[in-house]
């Protein structure tokens, strides 16, 4: 694979801030449609909704590393806006792992992007994650930040075992139906304008 050049980066960073426009798009119409429960399931339609960046991404960046930055500059933009620190944890490493599957496998081609989208799709889960996994110390750091009880109640309102599995279920479907919606954009839109 060859290195990413200065054009690729700024590529990257274009694509970044398109995905993260789109995951902005979907929390808003989220917290319309399923208030309370907005926050848990936006990995899922984020998924859906971002297929044909990834895809755009893989065609016009086709290099080792530009799917680890386009994910771990969203991980790291949740970092700076206050979510639990070890919530980037997870965006970068399924970023890594796809690019990974993405780039050193030698699956087939439908089902190495597929399975590259899924894994990349689940690093949104990782502001989500400590809600169930860490809630003593998640609490602890909303009241760090000088959240009231009431607003910590609201957070915890919704979490459960099922709405955990839930979730992450969503987030399989969502990746794999946001593949094939990416990819007849794809096809349709940009495949004509390919460098």
């Amino acid at each position: 694979m060859k290195k990413l050049k200065v054009q690729d980066l700024i590529a990257v960073g274009v694509y970044t801030a398109i995905y993260f426009l789109t995951i902005s798009i979907c929390l808003l119409v989220l917290r319309f449609v399923v208030p309370g429960f907005h926050n848990l399931f936006i990995p899922a339609v984020s998924a859906l909704f971002s297929g044909v960046i990834y895809r755009l991404v893989l065609q016009r960046v086709p290099r080792m590393g530009a799917i680890t930055i386009m994910g771990s500059v969203v991980a790291l933009f949740f970092l700076m806006t206050g979510h639990f620190p070890l919530a980037i944890v997870p965006g970068i490493l399924c970023s890594f792992l796809a690019d990974v599957i993405q780039y050193k496998t030698h699956l087939p081609k439908k089902v190495r992007t597929v399975t590259s989208y899924i894994v990349f799709s689940y690093g949104l889960m990782g502001p989500l994650l400590p809600l169930w996994f860490m809630k003593n110390a998640y609490v602890a750091s909303l009241k760090a930040r000088g959240k009231d009880q009431v607003y910590i109640q609201t957070v915890f309102e919704h979490v459960s075992t099922q709405i955990f599995l839930a979730s992450m279920v969503a987030v399989l479907v969502g990746a794999i139906l946001g593949y094939y919606l990416g990819s007849y954009l794809y096809t349709k839109h940009f495949q004509h304008n390919r460098r």
